[in-house]
């Protein structure tokens, strides 16, 4: 048994420890890369303007191993710039459009956070190096049944997942000072509205399903009054409904 427990394969711990150290820089590399090309993205995007990503939101994304978020046969190309499947007709956005989309949302260290669309939980891990409590909700049950292990497993114990249809948002843990939707809908659904705090800021994909969508950001006033903006056009997955019983 001792023997057992010190060899794999033949090789000692001794030999795979450096192995494992290697593998795990090479992670590291290739984050810091991803990181970099948002940025250079983002430049190109913003060339008129010159705003920058905010560096809370690039430090979280140099942070959070996306590798872990992606089905096992895609992590090579884990930290590559664009969108990956993830099963049940759902995807990863790529990973400039994670950092730009929370970049907008402006999570601060004291927020509760709404997210509607959890998927693997990417996005809620992000979110969850940024800000205090972050609730998500995914409607594909065996999506959010992995992503609540998985966020549990990498130590988001700030994260709490929901199974359920994320147009009724989460009404026992509203308000919130911010809400991400994650997946497109055809108008912005007013249960969400409603549990965004005056002073509180959404980010989601407006238009139609299977079409150009435009991210939009729309800001609740002290006063309750709504402002929305168009930023850039997108494609999400749909939001989709439970259907009626």
């Amino acid at each position: 048994m001792r023997r057992a427990r010190r060899h794999f394969l033949g090789l000692s711990l001794a030999t795979l420890a450096p192995l494992a150290c290697a593998a795990e820089e090479n992670v590291a590399a290739k984050r810091r890369a991803m990181v970099e090309l948002i940025g250079s993205i983002h430049r190109g995007v913003t060339s008129n303007s010159g705003e920058k990503l905010d560096p809370r939101v690039m430090d979280a994304m140099s942070r959070v191993p996306r590798h872990e978020f992606v089905p096992v046969l895609l992590r090579p190309w884990a930290y590559d710039d664009h969108p990956m499947p993830i099963g049940h007709d759902q995807t990863i956005s790529q990973p400039y459009i994670v950092a730009f989309m929370t970049h907008l949302l402006q999570p601060a260290k004291e927020h509760r956070v709404l997210e509607i669309g959890t998927g693997s939980g990417y996005q809620a891990a992000i979110l969850g190096e940024l800000a205090a409590s972050v609730y998500t909700i995914e409607i594909v049950a065996p999506l959010g049944l992995e992503a609540r292990e998985r966020l549990a497993r990498l130590g988001y114990r700030n994260v709490e997942v929901r199974i359920g249809d994320g147009y009724k948002g989460w009404p026992e843990r509203a308000p919130f000072d911010s809400i991400m939707v994650t997946c497109g809908a055809d108008t912005i659904p007013q249960p969400l509205v409603d549990q965004l705090k005056p002073g509180g800021r959404m980010v989601i994909p407006v238009g139609p399903a299977n079409a150009v969508q435009e991210l939009t950001v729309l800001e609740k006033k002290p006063g309750g009054s709504i402002e929305k903006r168009a930023v850039i056009p997108v494609r999400f997955v749909p939001l989709t409904r439970e259907k009626a019983k």
